[in-house]
Order: structure tokens, then C-alpha cells, then sequence
């Protein structure tokens, strides 16, 4: 098993931040129920309020790219389709 991790931030802009801010708990429970999610975590910066941290694991190559696509045809990507995003990932074995 590789585990696929994913950490980093997003930067939201102020026009989307109320909105993008309503639909996370909805993105954060569908990735938490994905099979091979073992944890993901989208929480606010304490300095900056339009920045949130991401850290995600996931069990494979392929349950990361099943979370990808889902998330692409979700509400989610529609809510956020402003939101930049920096993220850096490593692969465990």
C-alpha cells in the first residue's frame, strides 16, 4: 500500500469567501465517506482568513484519483472554481 498525501493551502478570494466557506463541511463529510480516505482536513488560518490548510491521506494512487474526479463534478468544484490552490504530496510505502 502507498499512501498518497497531500498538504498545503488554499487561498480564497474575498468575493467567494462566504460561499466557499458554507460549502466545505458538505466537500469535507463526501471526501471523509470516500472509500480509501483515511483523513482530510480543511481548517482556517488563524493569521489570514481567506486562507484555509488542507492535509489529506488517502490509501492509493487510485482512491486519490477517485477523490479527483468526484470532487471535479461536485458542487464543490463549481463553489470553488476561484479558489487557488498551493499543495505539495508525497507518496509512502
Amino acid at each position: 500500500m502507498s499512501i498518497i498525501t497531500v498538504f498545503g493551502f488554499i487561498s480564497i478570494p474575498e468575493a467567494d469567501l462566504e460561499a466557499v466557506t458554507q460549502a466545505l463541511p458538505e466537500h469535507i463529510k463526501l471526501t471523509l465517506a470516500e472509500p480509501g480516505c483515511l483523513t482530510f482536513s480543511v481548517t482556517p488560518s488563524s493569521i489570514d482568513p481567506r486562507r484555509y490548510e488542507v492535509y489529506e491521506e488517502f490509501v492509493d494512487q487510485q482512491a486519490f484519483d477517485d477523490h479527483q474526479q468526484r470532487a471535479l463534478a461536485s458542487e464543490w468544484a463549481v463553489v470553488s472554481k476561484n479558489v487557488s490552490r498551493f499543495y505539495q504530496g508525497t507518496v509512502d510505502d
